[in-house]
C-alpha cells in the first residue's frame, strides 16, 4: 500500500522568527492519524529568521537528525560541541549531516546568526532502539557528486558506507535527480516500512508525481522507483 502526504496536507507553525511545517504530530499540531510512522517520529521543514533560532533546551532517547538546505546553522550542546575552541565547530551547512544522540539527556541550542540570510533545514527525530545511552554528536558532509542519479546511505545503524550512526533500526538515504536520464528502482523488504520525502523540485516515485514537501508512505511494497526528477532532492526513509 502507498500512501500520498502533500505538503499542504502538513501542520504549520508560523512563530515569526521560525516557520516550520509538520510532517506528523508536533507541538500544538496534533493529528491522531499522523503521529509519526514506523520508528519514524518527526519531520520538521524550518525556516529560521536571520539572527534568531532556538534557545538551550533539552532532549532524551531521541536521535535527531539535522539536515540544512540553504543557510547555515549552529549548533552548541552540553557536550562541548559547537564552544569556542572545541573539536567540533557544531556549523552545519547544505551537504552537512547531523547526527545528535539525545540519551540519557542532553542540552543544545541552535542559531541562524546570518544577519540577512535564513537558514532552512530538516529536522527529523528517530525513536532508537535502546534507551539511556551516553549522548554522542556526529557530523559529516555528502557532496552533491555523491548523491546524483542514486540514492547515497547517510544515516544508519552501522555508519556503513561512510554514513553517520544512529542508534536506531532504520537508515536513511539522500539522492538528487534532474533528467530522464537520472533513475533509480531498488527492492524493498516489504516487512519494513519506507518513507519518501520530497525535499524539494519535482520527481515521479513509482508514478506518482511529487513536488517539494509531498511524501509517500510505503506498507507491504517491494519495488520503489524513482525517475522524471526536476532539480529533486529525496530521502527515503528505510524504517523498523
Amino acid at each position: 500500500m502507498i500512501t500520498l502526504r502533500t505538503s499542504s496536507d502538513r501542520g504549520l507553525a508560523d512563530h515569526g522568527w521560525l516557520k516550520s511545517r509538520h510532517s506528523f504530530s508536533f507541538a500544538d499540531y496534533h493529528d491522531p492519524k499522523h503521529m509519526g510512522f514506523g520508528n519514524l517520529r518527526v519531520i520538521n521543514e524550518d525556516r529560521i529568521a536571520p539572527g534568531t533560532g532556538f534557545g538551550t533546551h533539552g532532549h532524551r532517547d531521541m536521535e535527531i537528525v539535522s539536515y540544512v538546505l540553504a543557510g547555515e546553522l549552529a549548533h552548541q550542546d552540553s557536550l562541548g560541541n559547537g564552544a569556542a575552541g572545541a573539536a567540533v565547530s557544531g556549523v552545519i551547512r547544505p551537504g552537512d549531516v547531523q547526527r545528535m544522540s539525545a540519551g540519557s539527556g542532553v542540552r543544545h541550542s541552535e542559531f541562524n546568526h546570518a544577519p540577512n540570510d535564513s537558514t532552512h533545514f530538516l529536522q527529523i527525530w528517530i525513536e532508537p532502539s535502546v534507551q539511556g545511552i551516553a549522548p554522542g554528536y556526529e557530523q559529516k558532509h555528502f557532496d552533491a557528486g555523491s548523491k546524483q542519479g542514486v540514492l547515497r546511505l547517510v544515516a544508519s545503524p552501522d555508519g556503513r558506507d561512510g554514513s553517520v550512526t544512529i542508534h536506531a533500526d532504520a537508515a536513511i538515504y539522500s539522492g538528487l535527480f534532474n533528467g530522464a536520464q537520472q533513475a533509480v528502482t531498488r527492492e524493498l523488504d516489504a516487512a519494513r516500512k519506507t518513507y519518501v520525502h520530497v525535499v524539494r523540485g519535482s520527481v515521479a516515485v513509482n508514478g506518482h508525481a511529487l513536488q517539494g514537501g509531498d511524501a509517500l508512505r510505503f506498507e507491504d511494497e517491494s519495488i520503489l522507483t524513482i525517475d522524471h526528477g526536476i532539480d529533486a532532492e529525496v530521502l527515503v526513509f528505510d524504517l523498523h
